[in-house]
């Protein structure tokens, strides 16, 4: 194809376009309508569900029209957070690009390379590839939250292709070939509140933590915020007398919560408060500090709280968030060095009326994740909590047979000296629920190199867009000629 500049600037010029939409989970009306409107004005043959999920047909060349079906994918939403002190509404806001020698990135929020730099390549390839068979492009809604749009997908738009690039992991040298299940749990509980009665208000904040992607990042052995500062209001409890006037922290559930903050009502002096802050990050230190070094416990004096909640509601709480595993819960017995079940607390808000937090378990076993959805009920009741079970999202298992994973990982070989790296992750794909809708659909995931992903620190190694598009390119060209 193009020369090297002329690849890498037109994959950015299509991701400009997505960067300057908000396009939050559950959000994305207005993306899916540019979508919608810019693919029929390349001429494709577009589909807008009633999900807002995309699904464009291109028709194959002159000459190629016997080869099977390949569709690309990936999704349009993405995870938004900003980075302290920075003033950003996801609802509103455009997301500002920041370009360097070596990377992109966004200047004080998340990128939304994850995914609109897979949507952005297949967009560039569908306007510029030559000689490939029949295309179709499917854009999804809501991957990051829930994957409804994978969920709620029409089941035709899968059965009646052979092949499926999804184009949503973060190296471009690995080959993804299956991938975890998922399970959305949350809790809620009305809060009660009483006046306060004790003199002096206080915010406690945990944070300084790496956090990151709670598949990706959650083998490293990470600290969790949430459950950290949980853990520091039981020891305060235990030093004297506390009421909670509230607790929040995380930014999504399938992110390891960096920062969390609680405001308190005590009597006790500040020396006390200070020596149990004191106690906790040491024993922090202790468990996370080789890989999470540089935890941060901060005291802050704020105006005495006017209402509190309940103490049995602030002990249920601290009951909960303490019982709830975080981190890996087993590894593979499979696959060596793979975590095979894990669970992380991604986010605890406290509104006017309630409290509410949101549970992400991961496995690649399937049944595990029906002991969490059994176990939730059980903690549930327990603290007095209400377990929400969401939509059980599947693993997605490795076909050993798979045509596509030869033709790419020999197409890259070729392309760039080395072998491509074929794994199985403990993230969650959208190619669980492809596969449920066709079994016999042979797929793979790729994705450019992205670091730090989900977070304010998102950023694109630019030099590995140029050979992921022409792995791609080169694969339709092999399959066409096949």
């Amino acid at each position: 194809m193009e020369q090297k500049n002329e690849v890498l600037e037109g994959v950015l010029a299509e991701f400009a376009k997505l960067a300057a939409i908000p396009r939050k989970s559950g959000h994305e009306q207005a993306v899916s309508d540019f979508l919608k409107d810019y693919l029929q004005q390349m001429g494709l043959q577009v589909t807008q569900d009633e999900k807002n999920n995309i699904i464009a047909d291109k028709a194959a060349c002159p000459g190629f029209e016997q080869a099977p079906l390949t569709i690309l994918q990936g999704h349009m939403d993405m995870v938004c957070v900003a980075a302290e002190g920075v003033k950003f509404d996801p609802l509103q806001d455009a997301i500002k690009l920041v370009r360097e020698e070596k990377f992109l990135r966004a200047e004080g929020t998340s990128l939304g390379a994850d995914d609109g730099i897979g949507v952005a390549e297949a967009i560039y390839i569908l306007k510029n590839a030559k000689d490939h068979g029949p295309l179709r492009l499917i854009v999804t809604v809501d991957e990051e939250q829930g994957m409804t749009g994978a969920i709620h997908l029409d089941a035709r738009h899968l059965q009646d292709a052979k092949f499926l690039i999804n184009c949503d992991s973060e190296n471009y040298d690995e080959l993804t070939v299956g991938s975890a299940g998922s399970v959305n749990l949350d809790f809620s509980r009305e809060i009660k509140w009483v006046k306060s009665e004790l003199s002096a208000g206080w915010q406690i904040e945990v944070k300084g933590l790496l956090g990151g992607h709670s598949g990706e990042r959650i083998g490293d052995g990470r600290g969790n915020a949430i459950r950290t500062l949980a853990m520091t209001l039981a020891a305060l409890a235990n030093a004297g007398e506390v009421t909670l006037a509230s607790f929040s922290g995380g930014k999504a559930r399938n992110a390891i919560p960096d920062d969390a903050r609680m405001i308190i009502a005590t009597d006790m002096d500040k020396e006390i408060l200070e020596k149990v802050l004191q106690e906790q990050q040491e024993r922090f230190c202790k468990m996370y500090g080789s890989v999470d070094p540089n935890v941060q416990f901060v005291l802050t004096s704020v105006e005495t709280p006017q209402q509190v909640m309940t103490a049995g509601d602030m002990v249920r709480l601290v009951r909960l968030l303490t019982i709830l595993h975080t981190g890996v819960f087993a590894m593979s017995t499979v696959i060596p060095g793979l975590v095979e079940t894990s669970a992380n607390l991604g986010v605890v808000e406290t509104t006017n009326t309630e409290i509410k937090i949101q549970y992400f378990p991961r496995s690649a076993v399937d049944q595990k994740l029906d002991e969490f959805r059994f176990m939730a009920e059980e903690w549930g009741m327990l603290t007095g909590f209400t377990a929400h079970i969401g939509t059980q999202s599947p693993g997605w298992k490795e076909n050993k047979d798979s045509k596509l994973a030869k033709i790419m990982a020999e197409t890259f070989k070729k392309q760039n000296g080395k072998a491509m790296k074929v794994e199985t992750i403990h993230a969650g794909l959208e190619c669980g629920w492809h596969f449920r809708k066709n079994p016999e659909l042979d797929m793979v995931s790729i994705g450019v190199t992205t670091l730090d992903i989900h977070s304010p620190k998102e950023r694109l190694l630019l030099e590995t867009v140029k050979p992921q598009v022409d792995l791609i390119v080169e694969t339709l060209h092999e399959i066409a000629k096949a």
